[in-house]
């Protein structure tokens, strides 16, 4: 998954020429997984290791939940998969009609598995989870295609009682990418050492 993720350049790694996050943090990374859904062999690896991983960590899984709007396609694949009920959670609640934020038929006391794309601090699923807690729904973890393995994710996950799992994480990535010859050693340890401190690394390669 991690190569082709790489293959597809739907993650770039320029750790010598950092990209600039729209939260002004300086990152060797940049990922763009909405580029997965175009290509069908990448697409059934990500459905597949996705429906494998709550098979195995979340077996009692009543429905799956795509986060708006990068979660939905997988969702929907995952849920086809498993044959479970598929909804997915707005980003906020509609400004008419009913005002619902959850669409699809939901229930109460549904054990549901939230799925987004990419898990950097947990922020934004985690607002997701949130959503379908306050509707009565009993989230019972996160599964992404990739996470950032940042420390602050696994402490915002810790702080709402939830696992989460990824198909391919960000330590695998860049030593496949070295595998490969798509980085070089020191460029390697460059990139480990942004995933422990972000904004250190930021600050080092500011211009």
């Amino acid at each position: 998954m991690a190569h082709d993720l790489l293959t597809i350049k739907a993650v770039s790694l320029q750790p010598s020429q950092p990209f600039t996050w729209a939260s002004g943090l300086h990152s060797p990374i940049y990922t763009d997984n909405r580029l997965t859904i175009s290509y069908p062999d990448v697409r059934g690896h990500i459905h597949h290791g996705m429906s494998q991983l709550i098979k195995r960590f979340y077996p009692d899984a009543e429905a799956v939940a795509g986060v708006a709007t990068a979660g939905i396609p997988h969702a929907a694949w995952v849920a086809e998969d498993l044959h479970l009920p598929m909804l997915y959670v707005r980003s906020k609640p509609k400004d008419h009609g009913r005002g619902k934020q959850i669409e699809g038929v939901f229930k109460k006391g549904q054990k549901v598995v939230v799925i987004d794309d990419l898990l950097s601090t947990g922020g934004s699923v985690l607002k997701a989870v949130k959503a379908v807690r306050k509707e009565g729904g009993d989230v019972i973890g996160v599964i992404s295609v990739f996470t950032y393995q940042l420390p602050i994710a696994d402490r915002n996950f810790a702080d709402a009682g939830l696992t989460y799992h990824s198909v391919t994480n960000y330590t695998t990535l860049i030593e496949t990418a070295e595998d490969y010859q798509l980085v070089s050693h020191d460029e390697l340890v460059s990139l480990h050492q942004w995933r422990k401190d972000p904004q250190a690394w930021s600050d080092t390669h500011a211009n």
